[in-house]
């Protein structure tokens, strides 16, 4: 791979992938989702997720989404997956989380919040498709309190 690299001093200028960090949210075996007012897919569905930020950690940057996104505090209870998505340069961090009170709103990168009964959540109107992946493996481990991270989809 070919690097920018200073012809003075020798120091490598490095592109790294960015980091994302979001929850699958539940309350009341109710998923929240987040329909996006901004772009990229303006107006589909998504999970509150967004860039870590520098100095904070994934769990911090997870709980800050939520609260930016959907005006509520998250309790994170495990590591739901990590998602390598190379073509987008993007590392994926998704928790498994609970609302920690059932207050919640649109925030200004949300155009509506609601929270969807499984069978009820808008499948052809989500946003990316690591959010179908995060859902799915919530799914299937939601009954499960010791499980491993899921990873890309085969």
């Amino acid at each position: 791979m070919e690097r920018y690299v200073c012809g003075d001093c020798g120091h490598i200028y490095y592109s790294n992938p960015k980091i994302v960090v979001g929850s699958v949210v539940v309350h009341e075996g109710r998923i929240l989702l987040c329909r996006r007012a901004i772009e990229p897919r303006k107006g589909f569905w998504t999970l509150p997720a967004g860039f870590l930020e520098e100095h904070e950690t994934p769990q911090d940057g997870a709980r800050r989404e939520a609260k930016e996104e959907a005006e509520c505090d998250i309790v994170l209870d495990a590591l739901l997956a990590v998602y390598a998505v190379a073509r987008i340069s993007q590392v994926q961090l998704m928790y498994r989380a609970r609302l920690a009170a059932p207050d919640f709103a649109a925030g200004p990168e949300s155009l509506e919040v609601r929270l969807f009964a499984w069978e009820d959540i808008p499948w052809t109107e989500l946003a990316f498709p690591s959010v179908r992946w995060a859902l799915d493996y919530y799914w299937a481990t939601k009954d499960q309190t010791v499980f491993a991270p899921g990873s890309n989809p085969s």
